[in-house]
Order: structure tokens, then C-alpha cells, then sequence
């Protein structure tokens, strides 16, 4: 009997050091999803470093009171799968909810992110930002159209003077 304690414990803490390091948490509900389409969609979890777990409502319960994440007693109800990701914190929200739009059965419950619980709607708002790359590029152009215009100024001036002259 204490050997089944002791593993629980340990699945506890587990859990625990796993809300400690994920940048991003996100709980799902995957009933009504076959073999296939989980398959399908731990691989695109995997290729975005993101970990998948199933794991007891009561084990994580007890790992989230134990890292102090009061108010997902709601949220861990029926069957549950956590996606962990210690890399981006986009990128559990960004795959799980474009694979919930193809794939009416898997539901997002709640999540995580960066120490603060967050809403359906708040990892609705977080997938449909853009990814890292995206955002460098749209900053970079930005900061590029002051002289880009400067430039077409210079040059409009100079062509203007150039005819002026002939």
C-alpha cells in the first residue's frame, strides 16, 4: 500500500515541477477523438516542443494546490490532457486551437500561462497572435518606413531639381 502511495506522490510532484517550468499550460478535453486524430495531434504538439500528458484529475488537483494555482477545480472535470511547453508560450494555444477548429471534438478547457490562470477566451486571444517571426517582420517593417519615405523624398527632390536644371 505504500509503494501506491509513494508512486502518486512522486506523479504529484512531477506535475508540480512541470507547472513550475512551462512558460504555457493549456487543458483540454479529447473525448470523441479517435486513435488517428490523437496521434495526429501529439505530433504536431511534439513538433512545436510540446510535451502531452494525460494524467489523473486528482493527481493534478493536488500538484496545482501544491504550487498554488487555486481555481482550476472547475476546469480538471471528465477527462483531461495537459499540454506543457517550456520553450513558447504561444505555441500549445496556437496548435491545439487550430486543431480543435478541424477537429470539433477537442475542446479547450482552461490553461496557464506564465504563472497566471487564464481564460478560454484569454488562449483564444493568445493563438490567434502572430508567431515570433511574424511579429519581427512586422516591426522591422516599421521601423524601416521613416527612411524608406526619407528616401523616396530625397530622391523625388533630386529628379525634381534634375529636370528643373535641363
Amino acid at each position: 500500500m505504500s509503494k501506491i502511495v509513494e508512486q502518486k506522490k512522486q506523479i504529484v510532484t512531477e506535475i508540480a515541477d512541470k507547472f513550475k517550468e512551462s512558460k504555457s499550460t493549456i487543458f483540454v478535453d479529447y473525448r470523441g477523438l479517435d486513435v488517428a486524430e490523437v496521434t495526429e495531434l501529439r505530433q504536431k504538439l511534439r513538433e512545436a516542443d510540446v510535451e502531452f500528458k494525460v494524467y489523473k484529475n486528482t493527481m493534478t488537483r493536488r500538484a496545482s494546490a501544491e504550487v498554488g494555482f487555486e481555481g482550476l477545480e472547475e476546469v480538471l472535470v471528465g477527462p483531461t490532457a495537459i499540454a506543457f511547453s517550456t520553450e513558447d508560450v504561444v505555441a500549445p494555444a496556437k496548435v491545439l486551437n487550430t486543431f480543435a477548429k478541424d477537429h470539433k471534438d477537442l475542446e479547450i478547457k482552461g490553461g496557464i500561462i506564465e504563472g497566471n490562470i487564464a481564460t478560454l477566451d484569454q488562449i483564444k486571444e493568445l493563438a490567434d497572435l502572430p508567431s515570433y517571426e511574424g511579429l519581427l517582420s512586422m516591426l522591422l517593417s516599421v521601423l524601416q518606413a521613416p527612411v524608406r519615405n526619407f528616401a523616396y523624398a530625397t530622391k523625388a527632390i533630386a529628379d525634381q531639381k534634375e529636370e528643373a536644371g535641363a
